[in-house]
């Protein structure tokens, strides 16, 4: 495949389509924000704790377990996604369970897991 097969040569801008688009654009910070959300889902270990905390709160022990991890390096990935408001925590006594953040990242991780299930 050259280089040029993807060059549009048309003469024609389809005016209506870049002035709604353009008008409609984000502003800066948020796409770079939103680059730094998927970057951060972008990690087998941090996609496999959040589909454990899909459907269940869970205890960094029960997440280490699930996973054959340690409780250090579940705890690391815990702090990367509470520090990127994808999970959230609630201590009960001396234990601290992990959930989602919020249903937006529920639908996010689901829509994705749905997505990629559909593409077998």
């Amino acid at each position: 495949m050259s280089r040029n097969e993807f060059v549009c040569d048309c003469s024609v801008i389809h005016q209506d389509v870049v002035d709604r688009t353009i008008k409609n654009m984000l502003e800066e910070d948020t796409f770079n924000k939103l680059a730094e959300f998927f970057k951060i889902l972008g990690d087998t270990t941090r996609v496999k704790i959040l589909f454990a905390l899909d459907k269940n709160e869970m205890c960094v022990c029960d997440i280490a377990n699930v996973l054959g991890m340690s409780k250090s390096s579940i705890s690391h990935q815990l702090g990367t996604l509470r520090r990127s408001s994808i999970v959230k925590c609630r201590k009960c006594g001396k234990e601290v369970f992990y959930m989602l953040d919020d249903d937006h990242v529920k639908e996010v991780f689901e829509i994705g897991v749905e997505h990629i299930k559909h593409k077998k």
